[in-house]
């Protein structure tokens, strides 16, 4: 890799690896893979630009320049997000279509956690995927419309999720804090400045907490919760990057000690429906 010119380097290494044929590109060519004009005309933008990137002359390309580049030369997922780090200095902002869900594989790791409950959310704590475990000790999402996973909705604007926490105020300013960095790290995004509004409208503790500009990462830690059924539960929660989705974050949720293990053993085991309906929807 060029370390004076990484973006241009990797550009012509990818289109390099590309077969023309594939693309209805003919002639004969003195090196493999497309021409700078074939992979220009694909991006939609001029071969002069497109060569200066090459070359490391003209400026960063913006993000959406990037994304034409990542689909001219179609880039896997962590192919395109090594283009923004080299062409930028930072990751691409998640659309909303990639947010919609997780791979089967990851499903199955979480549905495989029978006593662990666990969640993934989005930088702007979206719960999108959890596993049978979350749906017992914290909430039945599958309930839930999709406004109402959203973790500092709830926590802000429900009061029985409110209620369910042992110690909120610890918990609410966490979230606050966590927002604030992984808003900062995504880039301007439309949902979070739609929750950021919403919310400081509707919640003048949040404002509050938010104006204090507190920042943490996700990290670990402990949650402490009051099960309807189960009575207190401590948990000792972990943070995972998901491996080619900078959007997402897997969160689990271990029993804190062996008498809170055995709660969760208890709730498990139960008949199905057991925990359901209007308490459950309470505990995020």
């Amino acid at each position: 890799m060029d370390e004076e010119n990484p973006l241009g380097t990797f550009l012509k290494d990818r289109r390099r690896r590309l077969d023309p044929a594939a693309f209805g590109f003919s002639g004969r060519r003195r090196t493999p893979g497309l021409r700078r004009e074939e992979v220009a005309q694909r991006a939609n933008i001029s071969t002069t630009w497109y060569t200066w990137l090459e070359q490391g002359r003209g400026g960063a390309p913006s993000p959406h320049v990037l994304d034409r580049l990542a689909d001219a030369l179609m880039l896997t997922e962590a192919e395109r997000e090594h283009l923004f780090l080299v062409g930028i200095g930072r990751p691409p902002k998640a659309s909303s279509a990639s947010q919609d869900g997780i791979t089967p594989r990851l499903q199955r790791f979480l549905d495989a956690l029978p006593l662990i409950p666990a969640i993934v959310v989005t930088p702007q704590w979206d719960i999108i995927a959890w596993n049978d475990a979350a749906r017992l000790a914290l909430t039945d999402y599958s309930t839930l419309s999709k406004d109402e996973r959203n973790i500092l909705r709830r926590m802000f604007l429900d009061p029985e999720t409110r209620a369910a926490q042992l110690d909120w105020d610890s918990v609410a300013r966490f979230l606050v804090a966590t927002f604030r960095a992984e808003t900062a790290r995504a880039g301007e995004n439309g949902r979070a400045a739609e929750l950021l509004a919403e919310l400081s409208g509707k919640s003048a503790e949040f404002a509050a907490m938010w104006a204090d500009n507190d920042v943490r990462s996700t990290g670990e830690g402990v949650k402490r919760i009051r099960h309807p059924l189960a009575g207190p539960i401590a948990f000792e929660f972990s943070s995972f990057s998901v491996d080619g989705r900078p959007d997402l974050k897997l969160l689990t949720y271990t029993p804190a000690e062996e008498n809170d293990a055995k709660k969760m053993r208890r709730l498990c085991q139960a008949p199905k429906g057991i925990g359901r309906g209007r308490a459950e929807r309470s505990r995020s």
